[in-house]
């Protein structure tokens, strides 16, 4: 059975409790991306989506200024890179969350998204039940909003 490591991408954008809204907003944009994980040094402190961005920092009238720190995300799902891929299709779906930070002794190593599982061939019916299901919540919640 595939392991995380195999499949999970291991260049990873990160921001610093420290930086700014700002600082994460301009990251997102330049690298065309929603997620980013704040670590200090190579540690995982939390995840920061553009979503947080909005309803914690902007729409909470916070500066650009406002450090990240203020609009982490608490709560906060990893995995190891030696998990297998279809543990980590199970809990993604479970959670209903599209990346999955990959850490190693509370250190940030990779992030696993929902892309990485349907690029790979997933002969496991379990693993692509469980992306299916990621899928499918994502409609459902886009049709309710």
């Amino acid at each position: 059975m595939a392991k995380v490591r195999e499949i999970m991408s291991t260049e990873c954008v990160t921001v610093a409790p420290t930086d700014t809204l700002f600082d994460a907003a301009n990251k997102m944009k330049q690298h065309d991306i929603g997620f980013i994980p704040v670590v200090e040094g190579q540690k995982l402190m939390g995840v920061v989506t553009d979503r947080d961005l909005v309803i914690r920092g902007y729409a909470q009238k916070k500066p650009e200024s406002a450090m990240i720190r203020d609009c982490v995300s608490s709560r906060l799902s990893t995995i190891s890179p030696d998990a297998d891929v279809e543990e980590a299709a199970k809990m993604m779906a479970r959670e209903q969350i599209r990346r999955l930070p990959v850490v190693d002794n509370g250190n940030l190593v990779g992030v696993l998204a929902i892309g990485d599982l349907a690029v790979r061939e997933m002969h496991d019916e379990k693993a692509g039940k469980a992306l299916s299901e990621i899928s499918e919540s994502s409609k459902t919640l886009a049709t309710n909003r």
